[in-house]
This record gives C-alpha cells, sequence and structure tokens, in this order.
C-alpha cells in the first residue's frame, strides 16, 4: 500500500468512528512546545493505522523493536551532538601483525588529537585497533547483537560507550547518520557492502555530502584495485557519472586520511534542504570575487537562478546552533554529488573567504 499523509490517516479514522481528539491532548500535555509535535502526531497515528489492520504480528514485533532501539540509540548519542565523529569500517579478521592493524591504530589516535570521535562495529581487527588508538574517550561502538556468542573489543566493551543493535538495518543507519566522515579500511563483503552503500546514499542525495576516505597501506593494491574496476566497468559503461568519482579519495597513511577530512571543514560546516533550496553553512564568508567565480564556474548546479550569500539564518528560523553561520543558497539539481564536491572544495580555499 502507498505511502498515506496525516490528512489521509485522519480520514480513515473519522470513517471508522475512532477519536483522535486525545492523541492531540496527550501530546500537548507532553510535549506543549514542541515543532516536532506533527511528527509525533504521525507516527501515532501510523501505529493506530496498524493497530486497527492488525495485519500480523511479526509485523507488530518489528515495529516496536525497531521504535524501541531507534529511541535509545537517540538518546544515547544525545550527549554526544556537537561532537563531530568518524566512521570507521574495515575487516574484523585483521590479524595483530597485519601492517594495517598498525596503521588503523595510527589513524584512532590522530583522529583523537584533531578531537574527532571514532565509530567502528566494536568487533576485532580494524575496528580494535581504531579504537586502541583513539582511546575509550574518542570511541563509539555499534556493536550487533548475535545468536551466538559475541564479543566487543576492549576499548569499548563494558563501558556506556557501546551501543547494542538487534537490526542490521538500523545499526547501519547510525554508522551513517551519526558520521561526519567515514574512512573505509580493506575488508571483506560486509565492508565492501557498507563502501557502496554509503556510496551510493551520497551519490543520489539521501544522505549528507561527507568526506569518504579509502585508506589502504603504502604498498597495498586493494582500494587501487577497486577503484580500477569502477573506472573500467562502471564509469566506462557510463553506469556512473564521471564526476561520481570525486566523491571519494585514496590515500595511504593515517595522516593524509585525517588531513582530508579537516580539510573539508575548514569552511564548509553542514547543508540542508530548505524547500527548492540548497544551503550550505559555511563559517567564514565567501568574497565578491569568490562568489562571482561559483557563479559562473558553478553554473551548472543550478535549476534557476543563481547562486546568493547571507550573512546568517534569519530567513530560515534555523535553530540557534546554526543560527549563526553564513549561507550559500541555490536552486541545487540535486543530481551530480560529484560536482558539489568540487564547491565545496573552492569554498574551502582561505583565499576565497571575505578578509
Amino acid at each position: 500500500m502507498p505511502y498515506q499523509s496525516n490528512e489521509l490517516l485522519c480520514g480513515h479514522f473519522r470513517d471508522n468512528n475512532i477519536d483522535l481528539s486525545h492523541i492531540d491532548a496527550q501530546l500537548q500535555l507532553v510535549a506543549p512546545a514542541s515543532p516536532n509535535l506533527p511528527l509525533y502526531r504521525e507516527m501515532m497515528l501510523t501505529v493506530l493505522r496498524m493497530a486497527h489492520d492488525d495485519a500480523d504480528r511479526w509485523s507488530a514485533k518489528i515495529t516496536a523493536q525497531a521504535l524501541r532501539e531507534l529511541d535509545q540509540s537517540f538518546r544515547a548519542l544525545q550527549r554526544y551532538k556537537g561532537r563531530r565523529k568518524v566512521t570507521v569500517f574495515g575487516s574484523a579478521r585483521t590479524p595483530l601483525q597485519h601492517p594495517m592493524y598498525a596503521i588503523a591504530r595510527e589513524l584512532g589516535a590522530t583522529l583523537a588529537r584533531s578531537d574527532l570521535m571514532v565509530i567502528t562495529g566494536a568487533g576485532g581487527g580494524i575496528m580494535a585497533a581504531a579504537h586502541e588508538g583513539a582511546g575509550s574517550d574518542h570511541s563509539l561502538g555499534f556493536n550487533i547483537t548475535l545468536p551466538f556468542e559475541q564479543y566487543a573489543n576492549a576499548t569499548v566493551d563494558g563501558t556506556d560507550k557501546l551501543l547494542p543493535f538487534h537490526f542490521f538495518f538500523i545499526r547501519k543507519l547510525f554508522f551513517v547518520k551519526e558520521a561526519d566522515a567515514l574512512v573505509l579500511c580493506p575488508g571483506g563483503f560486509g565492508t565492501l557492502d557498507e563502501a557502496l552503500e554509503v556510496l551510493t546514499l551520497i551519490q543520489t542525495g539521501k544522505s549528507p555530502l561527507v568526506p569518504v576516505v579509502l585508506l589502504d597501506s603504502p604498498d597495498g593494491t586493494f582500494w587501487r584495485d577497486c577503484l580500477a574496476f569502477i573506472r573500467n566497468q562502471l564509469e566506462e559503461n557510463r553506469y556512473i557519472l564521471p564526476g561520481d568519482l570525486k566523491l571519494v579519495r585514496l590515500v595511504h597513511t593515517a595522516d593524509e586520511a585525517v588531513e582530508e577530512i579537516n580539510q573539508f571543514y575548514r569552511n564548509y560546516h553542514s547543508s540542508r534542504w530548505l524547500k527548492s533550496q540548497f544551503v550550505i553553512r559555511m563559517q567564514h564568508a565567501l568574497s565578491a570575487a569568490a562568489l562571482q567565480d561559483i557563479r559562473k564556474t558553478f553554473a551548472d548546479l543550478c535549476m534557476n537562478g543563481e547562486f546568493e550569500q547571507q550573512p546568517d539564518s534569519s530567513a530560515e528560523h534555523e535553530t540557534a546552533d546554526y543560527g549563526h553561520l553564513t549561507r550559500l543558497s541555490f536552486a541545487f539539481t540535486g543530481r551530480d554529488q560529484g560536482r558539489l564536491r568540487e564547491l565545496v572544495n573552492f569554498i574551502n580555499v582561505p583565499e576565497n573567504w571575505l578578509t
């Protein structure tokens, strides 16, 4: 059945003589000033619709477990809101003596020195190495509960930095949702699955643009060969846009990986959609010359109109946390995220900032 809007759900309940007034009263009592009241109301209407249909117990159990898991994870991660985080993927089977183990451990330590938290799946191998380097204060582990015995690595095991997940899909959601950057080390099917899913989400605009770093040892060929396949088979056959590969960068040291992440946020802060406008939040305003250069060089990103710069979010009703940041807004086509990455690179050049 296709998605039904709040209005259609209300009409459905009215047709069945179901009184919904108590829902609004309870919501007003619990969260009277919340701007999210319409969203909470829609959630409750959806649950009521499921209860009315009462299709099967399995569907109800999945929904209940998913809601509990989402709520618990949101609560646990609330205290880290505002801290930049980097999700590190890689094989759980990487042995201690492997060169990538030492590189992943140095990656964790270098990220921690930049005050970046390290998120992993909390397992062994690359995950254990990255957490070992970062230390407990800069680590978060998103573990998966399995029917057989499962252990978290020593850095996060038994701490409040370990979040257990029942569903893989919710765990994967938080890997991406919480990440201000992603670093992918060599690994197996799981690592490749995560790499391609992340790139798909960014390529299609379903996930915000963040740095995606492929990290391999100096003489490693894992990601080099993967990229060669993508170029020869996907790009050459036009299955992806030529600019899509600009969404990733291959590096061979921990320092290079962290520098790529820090460079991405040198001026760029974050982005959002505001109706038909795509808004880039910046820490520094662009000079008049840089703005003119953008209007000329990146005109292909606009559906209509041109790039506009605003000193703050007074016209957006933005939250106080981001209200002071300068805005660059335009009617983005949403199609070529590789070109968008080139625009971000441009606004990160200090010579383009207003002095």
